[in-house]
């Protein structure tokens, strides 16, 4: 296989992690540009606070399952055999650039979200158990303080010991990758965090089933 399919395949990761489905959803079915309101993220949680669940739902498991299809979809197609260290390093960066077009997505203007739903996608597609405690671990940290960004913090900072130590995962790329999200998710959530220590970040109920949802 030549280097110029490769390309292709993680061009074509780029391109469907930049699929803003908070964007269009809000335009197209409620006329609402998600990212001129609350926390302007093109993002689940945003969608969510801004729109309801009507909007948010859709637009969660899409931004999850977006990220999970670029690297199993583009990963299949690969010319590395499979479990290899290449394989592992080419899901890797299939998953890199889905998350890049998330946040910076070419279709709207590159002013996407944070990425942390398409991240849940790539990761369940790695290790699926690995991120299903970890789904679990934010969910329970989310349900208790109310907190999205909490949730996401203190999940980001055990990820790498859950896959590591819990898992004993042995491929030193994932254990890498694992760390350098675990990082990268701290920095992103900066203003959170201050937001957070002066008791200043939005809370957000967890009400799927409410019936004056928007």
């Amino acid at each position: 296989m030549s280097n110029i399919y490769v390309a292709l395949l993680l061009v074509g990761a780029y391109l469907l992690g930049s699929i803003p489905s908070a964007v269009w959803v809000g335009r197209w079915f409620f006329g609402v540009d998600v990212r001129e309101h609350g926390s302007k993220n093109a993002g689940a949680t945003n969608t969510f606070r801004i729109l309801g669940k009507k909007a948010g739902i859709p637009v969660l498991f899409f931004d999850v399952f977006k990220g999970w299809l670029a690297v199993r979809m583009f990963g299949a197609m690969s010319p590395y055999e499979v479990d290899s260290n290449q394989y592992i390093n080419f899901q890797i960066a299939l998953g890199v650039l889905a998350v890049i077009g998330h946040i910076f997505p070419v279709y709207v203007r590159f002013k996407g979200g944070k990425g942390v739903a398409t991240l849940l996608g790539i990761i369940l597609a790695l290790h699926f158990n690995a991120a299903l405690v970890a789904f679990l671990i934010f969910l329970v940290v989310f349900v208790i303080s109310k907190y999205v960004s909490l949730g996401a913090i203190v999940t980001a900072a055990v990820f790498p010991f859950i896959l590591i130590y819990g898992f004993k995962e042995q491929s030193a790329s994932l254990q890498y990758f694992a760390t350098a999200v675990s990082i990268l998710l701290i920095l992103t959530h900066r203003k959170n965090i201050y937001r957070l220590l002066k008791k200043q970040e939005n809370k957000m109920e967890l009400r799927l089933w409410s019936k004056n949802d928007k």
